[in-house]
């Protein structure tokens, strides 16, 4: 099976220097070709095989580039007999709906989806759902991952309210906060390959305190989602909400949040100091996480009652809180972090 990786977003969002940025840092070792797929739209190229509805373009990283343009689904197939790829990259142009790419390669036999990527610019979020609400939604809800853009040039503000938003629009994606600038393309594709989400973070989380126990896992984007288990069931539906484990004398709680917000270590350490001194946020048995801070250096934390262990580090691709307790008051918890 050939997996086939989907990045849309709006003209100028960056979906082009998203994907150079993983060619070059993230698919390391795969034979990759990116389509560039005009759908319907006249191509201007004066060396466009015409015959072939295909245009190749040999990228300076050894990814070949083709132009698609009339019949996709048989333009796929020839490029996939010709390359025998191992990950074809689609980058639609123009206003396209994501779903309605993503029909077309699941029609083809021999291709299987990766992971649907939407870039969305900052700092336009907001005028993109006022003027392109229809496209726009099908762009944010139809994403694996949906990763913004210039957040390096947009006021923290801006961040914050459009991952907000995009939360709304899909509360199962996780959206990418931090610069590309300072995250390498590998912890990208690591997201997009679901091996860095906040839910896998959980499962090593609850793994290492509880690894007699079957735990299931789940998160929340500032949005709230509630899945109750028994011992030994597993919640299967990989959109991440809150967790329930029940033994039979004690009930311990979940709960993890991805946030874009920036932090200071007194801040942090504040934080985790009032677990041990309030009772009204419930049992913390421990809590763990990393986020941005305005200084630059990211905060990584590890809690257990009565100590805190803060530490610096690198960019991770968007901040996260964790933690495991039993009655857990989440609510709480969110306006202890400042989470909205």
């Amino acid at each position: 099976m050939t997996k086939i990786d989907i990045f849309s977003g709006f003209l100028g969002a960056g979906k082009t220097t998203l994907i150079r940025k993983l060619i070059a840092e993230g698919y390391k070792g795969e034979k990759l070709v990116l389509i560039e797929n005009e759908f319907g739209e006249i191509a201007v190229d004066g060396g466009f095989l015409r015959d072939a509805g295909v245009e190749i373009t040999e990228m300076n990283s050894g990814c070949i580039c083709c132009t698609l343009v009339g019949d996709f689904t048989a333009a796929l197939h020839k490029v996939i007999d010709k390359y025998h790829p191992d990950r074809i990259l689609i980058e639609p142009s123009g206003v396209g709906k994501l779903s309605d790419v993503a029909k077309a390669v699941a029609s083809v036999p021999g291709c299987e989806i990766g992971a649907k990527v939407t870039v969305v610019d900052a700092g336009r979020c907001r005028m993109y759902i006022r003027n392109f609400g229809e496209f726009f939604n099908d762009q944010v809800h139809n994403a694996d991952v949906i990763v913004l853009s210039r957040t390096d040039s947009a006021a923290d503000g801006k961040v914050v309210t459009a991952t907000a938003m995009l939360s709304q629009l899909n509360p199962n994606a996780t959206v990418i906060t931090t610069p590309w600038s300072e995250l390498d393309g590998k912890q990208i594709v690591d997201v997009m390959e679901r091996i860095d989400s906040l839910s896998t973070t959980m499962q090593e989380m609850e793994h290492h305190d509880h690894n007699e126990h079957h735990h299931d896992h789940d998160h929340d984007h500032d949005h709230e989602h509630d899945h109750d288990h028994e011992h030994g069931e597993s919640c299967s539906c990989g959109c991440g909400h809150d967790h329930h484990h029940h033994d039979a004398d004690e009930v311990f709680t979940s709960w993890g949040v991805e946030t874009p917000k920036k932090f200071t270590e007194e801040e942090v350490r504040k934080a985790l100091g009032e677990f041990d001194e309030d009772a009204s946020y419930g049992t913390i048995l421990r809590a763990k996480g990393f986020v941005d801070s305005a200084d630059g250096q990211w905060i990584y934390f590890d809690y257990v009652p009565g100590e805190a262990d803060i530490r610096r580090g690198g960019a991770a691709v968007t901040g996260r809180v964790c933690v495991i307790g039993s009655k857990i008051n989440e609510q709480a918890i969110k306006e202890l972090f400042g989470i909205e």
